[in-house]
């Protein structure tokens, strides 16, 4: 009993530690000062049309509601079954449908694109504006927070179709934003998709969209592995 507590409360101070984290990040990224480049590009659709931002919102819901869900069963255990069964299945899918898949995929496309050639993803001249730091805690912290929620705490899939459908219509409302964008005010949020041709620019999102997809089967698998070595282990 002694070492369930123990151990209840050490995921609740990582969670903790997370959100404060996810929040600083957030507030550091609204706060970056205004860009040297054409004006559209800052106001139309601000740090919003951008899906490093867009994730970061995402992560720190999903903090929010792991915190929640630690505070009741630490503090309210007479209450935990009842928020837990509104709380945790909103925060397992935001997790398994968006924060895991989308998460890996920023970390890992940002990267892959900034090392190809930067000009594609985040020019030289986002340098003397956004920190190095800053930039790290947008494109790189993001992924061991990630694979520390998947440690420390069990999320449950929701079916199958369920969660791709779920990732499917995220992925077409995003996409429908950011070409009503370049339509509303002349600029991509991403710098690849003005070099490519319309159909070159299709490609690129359907590939985007079925890595997204893979890193949702991987995140599934993992859960599933994990978990299940760790019942194996209890019993």
């Amino acid at each position: 009993m002694a070492l369930a507590l123990r151990g209840k409360r050490a995921v609740a101070l990582l969670h903790f530690i997370c959100l404060v984290w996810a929040l600083f990040a957030l507030t550091q990224n609204l706060g970056v000062p205004k860009s040297v480049r054409k004006e559209p590009d800052i106001t139309y659709g601000g740090p919003w049309k951008y899906l490093t931002f867009l994730n970061q919102v995402l992560q720190t819901l999903l903090y929010i509601l792991c915190v929640i869900t630690d505070v009741v069963a630490l503090c309210m255990p007479s209450k935990e079954k009842k928020v837990s069964s509104v709380v945790v299945p909103f925060r397992d899918f935001i997790f398994s449908a968006y924060v895991f898949p989308v998460g890996l995929f920023v970390a890992v496309a940002f990267w892959g694109l900034y090392a190809y050639d930067r000009e594609l993803v985040y020019p030289r001249e986002l340098d003397d504006i956004n920190p190095s730091w800053l930039n790290h805690t947008m494109h790189t912290t993001i992924l061991p927070l990630l694979f520390i929620e998947l440690v420390i705490c069990t999320h449950k899939y929701p079916r199958r179709w369920k969660g791709i459908w779920g990732l499917c219509i995220f992925s077409v409302i995003y996409v429908s934003w950011i070409m009503w964008i370049h339509h509303a005010a002349g600029v991509w949020a991403y710098p690849v998709l003005g070099v490519l041709s319309p159909c070159g620019q299709a490609a690129f999102l359907c590939t985007a969209f079925f890595i997204m997809l893979i890193f949702y089967f991987i995140g599934e698998q993992l859960t599933k592995w994990l978990w299940a070595r760790r019942k194996k282990k209890c019993t």
